[in-house]
């Protein structure tokens, strides 16, 4: 899987998510906790830390190496974590097909960032990791999650009852999808390397 960084705007790029963000992470995911309690499971206080960030990461890292998963990081001009996007449950095979996950600082939303990383997202996971399509959940009233998917050629699939406990409630989401190609399954049957 190529690490490289992507530059998305004059100063906002996209890379391969690194242990060394836990600590920005903790600062960003701590300044917009409100920002995104609507949108988010709810989260024991020790998630807001350095070492509950670290926590998380040996997970999400682990999942990236075993091929079920890739995160990116949205970093500003200091290499700093303004968002996170993931692609998780990967699956090779015939399905070739993964979900996707993300969050944008509030002080940085409205400015088509989400958009332009899940566009570049979808271009990575088909020339990358070969995949055949990408879905993605949103609640129901998210309405800008769902613009960002309309945007990047998703479209509703479908509403799934009770989806996700977000925000200490069961939740029905809209689920979308993308088809990136219609091409042969290609690549090897294994997880891609990470």
């Amino acid at each position: 899987m190529n690490h490289d960084i992507h530059r998305l705007d004059a100063e906002i790029r996209l890379r391969s998510v690194a242990m060394a963000d836990a600590a920005s992470l903790a600062e960003v995911l701590t300044r917009n906790r409100t920002h995104m309690q609507p949108w988010e499971p709810v989260r024991p206080d020790d998630f807001y830390t350095e070492a509950g960030q670290r926590e998380r990461l040996t997970g999400v890292l682990a999942d990236r190496d075993a091929g079920r998963a890739m995160p990116w990081v949205l970093i500003d001009g200091q290499d700093r974590p303004i968002g996170m996007f993931t692609l998780n449950g990967v699956v090779l095979g015939p399905f070739r097909s993964a979900a996707l996950g993300y969050w944008v600082d509030g002080d940085f939303s409205g400015r088509g960032l989400a958009t332009a990383a899940v566009r570049l997202i979808c271009e990575l996971a088909r020339d990358e990791m070969r995949l055949h399509r990408i879905e993605a959940g949103t609640l129901p009233y998210n309405e800008a999650s769902q613009r960002v998917l309309a945007k990047c050629g998703f479209e509703q699939i479908g509403l799934a009852p009770g989806y996700l406990h977000i925000n200490g409630e069961w939740r029905d989401h809209r689920l979308f999808q993308r088809i990136l190609h219609d091409g042969p399954v290609t690549g090897a049957e294994t997880a891609p390397e990470a």
